[in-house]
């Protein structure tokens, strides 16, 4: 049966499974009396199993469908030197590149509504030094699906330090392609994307953020460069060049070397504000009351495929939906799915016809840079979307 049909008989359903306790949450260390649905055992088997492989140290992450979480867990340990450290819901993670659709990008697309710029403008026209190199025909449009022929990252085969210096270099980029002939995710598209956020807004790319996305949603605990006094509820990622283990500083070498703050990587944030960020936005891209700050035509332009016309690698205006890092779909949830991924281990994917989401943090790089969750995402995803099917 298709995942949406599947999943639509949930209305009729729900209010006798509530009374059956067939939504309970995954026991948390903090309420061992509550007991996993049946369905969604195979999901727990999933992390366990990584975990035994040393895919990843430990995992938090969530399941939910139509405004519920139905499923929560926790698995393993967030730390493991300098000594294992229990995992728990609360713990804080690097979100890496999940930073580009949660901020990045919902922020250029604020800056569309308000009329302050236009998606297939040249990104020359809001920074000139961009057009340094043949780059004056690339557009903001490009820049968001990853179109550009932009290279992947900045050079960081230089011991370079500062938010300038990254800045420069980013302007400065030259072209692998020509604008629109070729998929090629870069971090250096988001740098840009963040810079025309401050230049546009005259704000410091974490300030907008704080003002424009996170507070309106609520969230109090996702943000760039965490206060050190958070560094013990902080999952730590891996040693640094000086052997220095990452644990509230940024993993993302380009974004550490910018200060902490960039349009591609640098945000933390928890289980309990990722689930708040994903309900709003998928309530809102259905029509439903939300403080998500977009309208529901924005967010929906952002979760279909943007990419120029005939290509095959299917990108929102941020959003991943159908290219070779879309394993987090699985194998169930239907093409209209989406989502994007964090290098240190994080990934959120959403379903607008059911307004589902499967969120997974871990740490997976965590000591030595060896853990590799991509097969996890994948047969967490399918799984979970079973689980919904049989909700």
């Amino acid at each position: 049966m298709p995942f949406s049909s599947a999943c639509s008989r949930r209305k009729a359903l729900k209010s006798a499974a509530l009374a059956m306790g067939g939504l309970m949450l995954r026991h948390l260390p903090s309420a061992r009396a509550e007991t996993t649905p049946s369905r969604f055992l195979p999901v727990e088997d999933l992390f366990r199993a990584a975990i035994a492989k040393g895919q990843t140290p430990g995992a938090v992450a969530a399941v939910g469908t139509e405004g519920q979480t139905v499923w929560k867990g926790v698995f393993g340990n967030r730390a493991l030197v300098p000594h294992p450290e229990p995992m728990t819901w609360q713990t804080l993670f690097d979100m890496a590149s999940l930073t580009k659709v949660l901020i990045t990008a919902p922020a250029i697309m604020q800056l569309y509504e308000q009329g302050q710029l236009k998606l297939d403008d040249p990104v020359c026209r809001y920074l000139p030094a961009f057009a340094a190199n043949g780059k004056q025909a690339v557009t903001i449009r490009q820049l968001l699906t990853h179109y550009s022929g932009l290279p992947p990252d900045v050079d960081l085969s230089t011991p370079w330090s500062g938010k300038e210096t990254a800045v420069s270099l980013a302007l400065n980029a030259t072209l692998q392609h020509p604008p629109g002939e070729q998929f090629v995710y870069s971090d250096i598209n988001f740098i840009t994307l963040g810079l025309i956020v401050e230049k546009l807004s005259g704000l410091p790319l974490d300030e907008y953020a704080t003002r424009a996305i996170l507070s309106p949603l609520g969230l109090k605990r996702t943000f760039f460069r965490p206060d050190p006094v958070l560094g013990s509820a902080i999952a730590p990622t891996q040693f640094d060049d000086t052997h220095t283990m990452l644990r509230g500083v940024v993993h993302d070498p380009t974004t550490r070397r910018m200060g902490g703050v960039a349009g591609h990587a640098g945000l933390f944030s928890c289980a309990d504000d990722m689930i708040t960020y994903a309900q709003a936005l998928l309530a809102k891209r259905a029509g439903k009351p939300s403080p998500f700050p977009l309208r529901t035509e924005t967010l929906v332009l952002m979760s279909t495929p943007q990419q120029p016309k005939g290509k095959q690698d299917l990108r929102g205006l941020g959003w991943d939906i159908a290219t070779h890092y879309s394993t987090p779909r699985g194998t169930v949830f239907p093409p209209t799915s989406f989502g994007h991924t964090g290098f240190t281990g994080t990934s959120l994917w959403l379903v607008p016809e059911t307004e589902s989401f499967v969120l997974i943090l871990t740490n997976r790089v965590h000591p030595d840079g060896k853990g590799n969750i991509i097969a996890l995402r994948r047969d967490v995803a399918t799984a979970a979307a079973l689980a919904l099917q049989r909700t």
